[in-house]
């Protein structure tokens, strides 16, 4: 692996950005945006350290992600604008229309989709109004049927399932679609044919699962091993040959993958910057769940805020970030040692840095449950058919 030097970080704003780094995209796929840090609920297993706060972003805040939107962006298809909490729902109608009327411009002319992702707990018929004015794809959370779902709790310690379903009935009256996350822990990872049949039942179209991980404020023990991932992965694929009307995320991924040519199979994909950025503007760079996290050596993951500065020279500072730094070297690491590499192409920074403490750390329980566990649970099903030929 060819050296790295590491850098301290630099934060003036007036400072000319630096070339881009060859393997990171200069244009991301997705802007993820905090509208507020306050959630409703208190699941076991959430990363967001700071849930019980109420802070809201600001319509200025707002104003200057939309107007430091570029012009080229995006080159290709539609950038997607999630709202990503906190649970979103709970700064109120009114004050999400106003975050939302600064993009207006910009998707109204196609460029930019919206997406919010919710618990559902709180959707009512005004909410349905303003996913209808604005177009708004709904991602919702629920981890199967009421004794899969224990673990999506309110702060009373009260169960939410039947709140979320109320809110799946009322998109469902309203003929608004909606995408599933559901997450899957020890307990749950032998029951992949009835969270799956249950999600079948509410007529969701896809659905991504998570298994659970170490990830911030997550106190909760209950991340699979990769045995158990890869037995749940295995009952995965089986049911989908099925029941193709849902599609799992990590069973299309690794099949459109695999049914690429050989030689864009082995290339080498640019990684998306993933600029997640929060109620006050401030911006972190290549996972989500950095948001918020603390840490003295990275400077809390803090890349720049859109008040002071453009999402493009917030991105086009990552070269000078330590923590993008190592996560490079991190990836050249992966690149000489795992066989999964060039599926998963060693993305994941925020599993490296909760795990391990850094980003030069290449295997991590995300690897080993949702990847590895994926693609040899096809290879289990591929052998045993061999076999019984």
């Amino acid at each position: 692996m060819p050296a790295v030097q590491v850098f301290e970080d630099h934060s003036p704003s007036t400072e000319t950005a630096r070339p881009q780094p060859a393997w990171l995209a200069a244009e991301p796929a997705a802007l993820i945006l905090q509208p507020t840090s306050l959630c409703n609920l208190d699941c076991t297993y959430c990363y967001l350290p700071a849930r019980k706060l109420k802070r809201d972003m600001s319509p200025t805040v707002a104003e200057a992600i939309a107007s430091g939107i570029p012009d080229t962006w995006p080159s290709d298809g539609v950038l997607e604008v999630v709202w990503h909490g906190g649970e979103p729902l709970t700064i109120g109608v009114t004050a999400m229309r106003e975050l939302l009327a600064p993009f207006e411009q910009v998707r109204r002319a196609g460029r930019i989709m919206h997406v919010i992702q919710t618990n559902a707990t709180l959707i009512s018929d005004a909410w349905c109004d303003l996913f209808d004015e604005y177009d708004v794809s709904i991602g919702l959370s629920i981890d199967g049927p009421p004794d899969m779902t224990g673990n999506r709790v309110d702060w009373r310690g009260e169960p939410a399932f039947d709140r979320i379903v109320a809110g799946i009935s009322k998109l469902e009256q309203r003929d608004i679609p909606f995408t599933v996350i559901a997450v899957v822990d020890t307990a749950n990872a032998g029951r992949a044919r009835e969270l799956l049949d249950f999600l079948a039942s509410l007529g969701c179209p896809f659905v991504g699962i998570n298994m659970e991980e170490k990830e911030g404020a997550n106190k909760h023990d209950g991340t699979p091993t990769i045995d158990q991932a890869r037995g749940f992965w295995r009952e995965t694929f089986i049911w989908s040959q099925g029941n193709r009307q849902l599609k799992v995320r990590e069973v299309e991924h690794l099949l459109e993958y695999l049914a690429l040519p050989p030689a864009a199979r082995a290339a080498r994909v640019l990684v998306d910057p993933i600029p997640t950025i929060g109620w006050n503007g401030d911006t972190v760079l290549l996972s989500p769940e950095l948001l918020g996290a603390r840490s003295e050596k990275y400077h809390d993951f803090v890349a720049g805020n859109v008040l002071t500065d453009p999402l493009p020279t917030i991105i086009g500072r990552a070269a000078e970030l330590r923590y993008v730094q190592e996560f490079r070297a991190g990836i050249e690491r992966c690149i000489a040692t795992c066989e999964f590499f060039a599926h998963c192409q060693g993305a994941y920074a925020g599993n490296r840095f909760f795990e391990h403490g850094n980003f030069l750390a290449t295997e991590t329980e995300h690897c080993r449950t949702s990847v590895q566990a994926v693609v040899l649970a096809l290879h289990d099903i591929h052998s045993e058919r061999s076999i019984a030929v």
